[in-house]
């Protein structure tokens, strides 16, 4: 049933006009610049959109957009999360979810919630939906870590059917994969470390990096899923760079700069972010043209 979120999903951006307001046609561009790189899927309203500074009435006209544009081509995963469990309940509630085949909800960020509150939380919005659900989990954003145990414990609720592991510590990782039930989705969140993630039994990734360069990242990933492990390492090798420029000063500043560079969008971001310096967006594009993307 989840076969579909096998492979590379990626974080859409938001692209902004200079006047701050959302570049639809730019965002078009890049929907088709990432079906055509041939990713498996799309995630609408994650972090790298910058989903906390968009207004609700945005919101609504992005996800509108995106169903438009994307036209049934590929699978699509909202992202609907926060740190008050009725709110999240409420919006899920009250959004049209028809056009998606799964959400995607973030643990609870700055009230730090415990182990338990996590579980009570998920189970809450587990009861909430008939739709799938993948948990989240991105410590370094949220400020705690759901433990290997608690996403254990979650994934034998009926709904919940894997997570974006953001963790950045492998351990973690494969203690998850070790351990969890048969069908149950290991989906990294972290570009450098998705292809070891899958080597190990993992599903995928849902990445940044994958929309400034799908087909060379979502190969990668197929080649691993595959097990041409040794193809898909040098493949990695190749790109590896580029992953820690897109991350040099911060998502989605880095993402936004490559998609510029190949014409897709423009870099501009909202504050509080700004956009990637005049070194990063050089180094970026020398990076590139070295590469011939």
């Amino acid at each position: 049933m989840s076969n579909f979120l096998k492979g590379t999903g990626v974080a859409l951006a938001t692209p902004f006009s200079a006047d701050n307001s959302i570049d639809f046609n730019g965002l078009t561009n890049l929907i088709e610049h990432c079906i055509n790189g041939g990713v498996e899927y799309l995630v609408v309203l994650g972090t790298t959109a910058e989903s906390a500074t968009l207004s609700k009435e945005e919101k609504i006209q992005l996800i509108a957009h995106v169903i438009k544009v994307n036209n049934d081509r590929l699978p699509l995963v909202l992202g609907i999360g926060g740190n008050n469990t009725a709110a999240v309940i409420e919006e899920m509630q009250n959004t049209d979810l028809s056009s998606f085949s799964a959400i995607l909800s973030v643990v609870p960020m700055y009230n730090r919630p415990t182990q338990e509150g996590i579980l009570a939380h998920y189970k809450e919005i587990n009861a909430a939906t008939s739709l799938p659900i993948l948990l989240y989990n991105v410590p370094s954003r949220t400020g705690v870590n759901m433990t290997a145990e608690t996403t254990l414990k979650l994934a034998n609720l009926d709904n919940i059917i894997g997570i974006k592991e953001a963790v950045g510590d492998f351990t973690q990782v494969l203690k998850i994969i070790k351990d969890k039930p048969k069908d149950f989705l290991v989906i990294s969140g972290d570009d450098t470390l998705a292809l070891p993630a899958v080597a190990a039994g993992g599903a995928g990734v849902i990445s940044v990096v994958g929309q400034g360069i799908p087909k060379e990242f979502s190969n990668t990933i197929r080649l691993g899923l595959a097990g041409k492990t040794d193809q898909a390492f040098s493949e990695l090798y190749k790109i590896m760079p580029l992953i820690d420029y897109a991350f040099a000063e911060g998502n989605p500043a880095g993402i936004k700069s490559i998609l510029k560079q190949q014409g897709v969008c423009d870099d501009h971001v909202r504050l509080p972010l700004v956009a990637a310096s005049d070194k990063l967006s050089k180094t970026i594009q020398n990076f590139m043209t070295t590469l011939s993307i």
